[in-house]
């Protein structure tokens, strides 16, 4: 009886060690007042090299858009781009047009654990109250990685956050 349970767990623990380590991110939207705020985490278990990230909106429940100058399709309030946190990790600041659903960033590489913050002003244009974005309203907005040729997406669910698993570590 001992040889089997030997035998087992010893099979158990070569599948745990023969599977490939994730490179996660974790993107949150964070409403604020007059700024929102992106998060974008590598929860991941290795540093990533270059990639690309994706923020579409186009499918938001809320038909979100970047309010990012004080004429056009934005609602009252507007803020442009700012980068608060790992520019170092960004080829080069996002832009946006003003009334954009779609934002990308360049990276260089992410560290495991490091951030890119940014903020900017995010509007909605089938609520109620335009210049707050609630949960619910960024609800199906596709976070998207692109890495060596392959697309890894996710949707962001009404906690307004999103973990794409975008590949083994050796992507």
């Amino acid at each position: 009886m001992k040889k089997k349970t030997t035998l087992k767990f010893g099979a158990i623990a070569g599948l745990l060690l023969s599977s490939s380590a994730h490179a996660d991110v974790k993107v949150q939207f964070i409403e604020g007042a007059p700024k929102d705020l992106f998060v974008i985490t590598n929860v991941g278990e290795c540093d990533w090299g270059a990639r690309q990230l994706k923020i579409d909106f186009s499918d938001s429940s809320g038909g979100l858009i970047f309010d990012v100058t004080g004429s056009g399709a934005g609602i009252e309030v507007f803020q442009s781009f700012e980068v608060t946190s790992g520019a170092g990790r960004l080829l080069e600041e996002p832009k946006a047009s003003d009334g954009d659903q779609i934002v990308s960033l360049d990276m260089s590489g992410l560290g495991l654990g490091e951030t890119i913050e940014f903020t900017t002003d995010v509007d909605d244009t089938n609520g109620t109250r335009e210049i707050t974005v609630t949960n619910g309203e960024i609800d199906g907005t596709t976070v998207s990685v692109f890495i060596d040729g392959k697309t890894y997406s996710a949707k962001m669910d009404a906690y307004a956050e999103v973990l794409i698993t975008a590949s083994n570590c050796d992507a």
